[in-house]
């Protein structure tokens, strides 16, 4: 068997990082193919995954070497706390676009409308994840597989499909979009087979998106306060869908 050392340089220009314990546990869980994993602490690693993830606990014994505090810290940008790191090799771009293409829907697809927040992003796709959504779409040049994104995603990323697409390549079904001159969301039922766009954090909504959508809906909010963060209307926006008719499975 070749070192870790081999195997990373191996990989490392084309696949996903994961960084820290909770991506690789997460990636794991939803079928990621790992073809290498380290850690600082073998031990360590492994007993956190008897307290916090025992079903993923033999697959990271198998997976997992021990390397130095200094190689971990040269394969990473940024050590995590975990002193756990892993590649992933990244879901085709042609599976993804099969599963946004299906109909039915039994989830919404989210739509990120050119994005600028890396950890904006990945906190979208963990919830997006949670809450069962077939997939995360975002247009504009924000990279949705950039590792400040998968990091910001605790790995999540390999539990629905994320893609990153045109306005006129989006996923058939109505679409609803988040502005404040829309209708107070609280009147829709969203259905399962909605797809949700969101403006970026400082412009809102493209004058394309825009014009395609068809519906415009609105968060309830107290007046004199501008926004919320996008994190968070995507939380209350699939929130209202489970609420009113869709659920986690």
């Amino acid at each position: 068997m070749t070192d870790p050392l081999t195997r990373w340089r191996a990989h490392a220009d084309d696949a996903v990082l994961l960084d820290g314990f909770h991506a690789l546990k997460h990636a794991l869980r939803f079928g990621a193919e790992i073809p290498v994993a380290v850690t600082t602490d073998r031990a360590a690693a492994l007993a956190l995954a008897e307290e916090l993830a025992g079903d993923v606990r033999d697959a990271l014994d198998a997976l997992l070497t021990q390397v130095s505090a200094e190689t971990y810290a040269s394969l990473v940008p940024r050590p995590h706390p975990t002193g756990v790191a892993a590649l992933a090799v990244r879901p085709s771009r042609e599976a993804n676009l099969r599963t946004l293409a299906r109909t039915p829907r039994s989830a919404p697809v989210v739509v990120l409308d050119n994005p600028r927040n890396l950890g904006n992003a990945g906190a979208v796709i963990r919830l997006a994840a949670g809450f069962g959504a077939t997939g995360v779409v975002t247009t504009g040049t924000l990279d949705p597989w950039h590792p400040t994104v998968v990091r910001g995603g605790a790995g999540l990323h390999f539990a629905t499909a994320v893609e990153r697409l045109g306005v006129d390549e989006l996923p058939a079904g109505p679409l609803f979009a988040l502005d404040p001159e829309g209708e107070d969301i609280r009147g829709t039922k969203l259905p399962d087979a909605a797809v949700l766009a969101f403006g970026s954090e400082r412009s809102g909504l493209s004058a394309e998106l825009r014009a395609r959508a068809d519906h415009l809906l609105a968060l309830p909010m107290r007046p004199q306060v501008s926004s919320y963060n996008l994190a968070t209307s995507v939380a209350m926006t699939l929130y209202h869908w489970s609420a009113t008719g869709g659920a986690p499975s």
